[in-house]
């Protein structure tokens, strides 16, 4: 029952034996995972932030089913049998879903390779579909090694500017592509640790060879492109190369990781053959 219809949510009952049938995610990394590694009829809703292009990589996928708001009536009147959280989920509705004795599963934010891939398996044992999250990991792991340049390879600087202007510094799972695909991440010598904004005036002092940036959507340049446009960046255009890098790829691991191997492999050939 939804809110504002005058009756209480009743539990959901239980799930029968066997795995769940009924499956809603209230995450947009978790849809990533889910919509590879289930039937898409056992999946009751995906969150709605997979349905916008700018953002999700599934874009397509998900406008083609059902979708949640990320409301503890909403839920409750999807009648699921298991939902797929994040840890940032707010407490209130984890509560909720508690008390209604909804199934959950609850997932940190992945912070390195290894921890996604984990995280790959547990949905795909969750949901009953163990061989596919295997399956799932291969191919992670194939475009992974595709993107690793030969040992010894020039290693140039990068920096990988967010939404905001903040910066993956170590410790995080975008760090770790970085390094794997032949970058030298400049956050870290900037000293930035997870993610921190990153002060003009260090870019300028010390700028990296590339700075990987994209567009959230045509006509709204992020904070990155507008600190490109400074004046005081001008005098670099011959030090610091400009690639794009889009911004759905930031934030995801799972099968997000085969795209941004990929993109993180053009980028760093693009500033090899360019000359940074």
């Amino acid at each position: 029952m939804l809110a504002g219809c005058g009756e209480p949510i009743r539990p959901v009952p239980p799930a029968a034996d066997g795995p769940p049938r009924r499956i809603v995610s209230l995450n947009p990394c978790l849809d990533v995972i889910l919509v590879e590694v289930v039937e898409h009829e056992r999946i009751t809703a995906l969150s709605h932030y997979s349905r916008e292009a700018e953002s999700s990589t599934i874009a397509e996928v998900a406008r083609d089913l059902p979708f949640n708001w990320g409301t503890a009536e909403e839920v409750a009147a999807l009648s699921p049998d298991l939902v797929l959280n994040g840890q940032f989920v707010s407490q209130p509705l984890r509560r909720a879903l508690d008390r209604l004795e909804i199934p959950q599963a609850v997932f940190p934010v992945p912070e390195t390779v290894a921890d996604s891939l984990a995280q790959v398996r547990e949905v795909a044992r969750r949901v009953g579909r163990p061989e596919r999250g295997e399956a799932l990991v291969a191919r992670i792991q194939a475009a992974l090694a595709a993107a690793e340049p030969p040992a010894g390879s020039p290693r140039p600087s990068a920096l990988i500017f967010m939404p905001g202007g903040f910066a993956s510094g170590p410790g995080t799972l975008m760090d770790e592509m970085m390094r794997r695909a032949g970058f030298d991440n400049a956050a870290v010598r900037y000293g930035l640790t997870q993610s921190m904004s990153v002060p003009l005036e260090q870019i300028v002092a010390d700028p990296p060879d590339v700075l990987l940036s994209g567009v959230t959507r045509p006509g709204a340049p992020s904070r990155a492109e507008s600190l490109l446009r400074h004046p005081a960046l001008t005098h670099l255009a011959d030090r610091m190369r400009r690639e794009t890098f889009a911004q759905k790829l930031l934030f995801c691991g799972g099968p997000v990781l085969i795209q941004t191997a990929q993109a993180l492999a053009q980028a760093r050939h693009a500033v090899l053959e360019g000359g940074a």
